[in-house]
């Protein structure tokens, strides 16, 4: 374990002395308190049902520092899902980097992961959704927001690995309008997607949040990811 976190040192340590000065890191995030949770949002394929879902923060094992969060979901009805996401107020920023570690037991529980960035400014929404959709396609997909649907990126997302901490850092920017998908690094592995999408409107001020979800399968079995060190970097 400790391995791992000398090896998220260094790769921290190169990605943020790489970043502008006026760059903000949030770090530990899991950690932090008044995160939100929804499992009808946007739950189409399990018909609306309400699944059984938690947070755990303090977790000492599986861990990396001794304070991980396990996100659990469960429920007998197939394709059932929960998003947790976290407000961390308003900024002008432009530029995300979303970074953490995640842990699974079964990798074969969940149809996707999903790791988000959301971002409301001058009456927009800016949804950065990724996910690694290892059931139906097998590569990441992110999400076209003004017309509510997941394009494939063709870049191949396997099953994580079981057992393993994982880490997955993606990055996005704000600009001409869209909201545009840079890049994503899974365990070293970087691929740039290079994908934009326009918003939705959306009124109100301005607000950026962080979002983490799991998609149940066809079996829908009850399964846990854990995550760790999650930190957002944006300027």
């Amino acid at each position: 374990m400790r391995k791992v976190s000398l090896c998220f040192a260094f790769l921290l340590l190169a990605i943020l002395s790489t970043l502008p000065a006026v760059a903000t890191t949030v770090k530990n995030l899991e950690a932090e308190s008044n995160w939100l949770t929804c499992t009808t949002c946007g739950n189409k394929d399990s018909g609306g049902y309400a699944a059984p879902h938690s947070m755990t923060q303090k977790v000492k094992s599986p861990s990396l520092n001794g304070s991980a969060s396990q996100f659990w979901l469960g429920g007998g009805v197939p394709y059932s899902d929960v998003i947790w996401w976290k407000r961390l107020g308003g900024s002008q920023s432009s530029n995300f980097i979303y970074d953490l570690w995640f842990y699974v037991k079964d990798p074969t529980a969940a149809q996707a992961l999903e790791f988000d960035v959301n971002d409301s400014i001058n009456n927009q929404w800016y949804v950065f959704g990724t996910e690694c959709n290892y059931r139906q396609t097998r590569t990441w997909r992110v999400w076209d927001t003004k017309n509510a649907k997941w394009i494939s990126t063709g870049i191949a997302c396997a099953p994580p690995k079981a057992y393993s901490w994982n880490h997955v850092t993606l990055e996005f920017k704000r600009a001409n309008g869209k909201a545009n998908f840079v890049a994503v690094t899974l365990n070293r592995s970087k691929h740039y997607i290079n994908q934009s999408y326009y918003p939705k409107s959306s009124p109100g001020g301005y607000q950026t949040s962080v979002a983490f979800q799991m998609d149940g399968n066809y079996q829908q079995k009850d399964f846990s990811v854990w995550i760790n060190q999650m930190l957002l970097t944006h300027w």
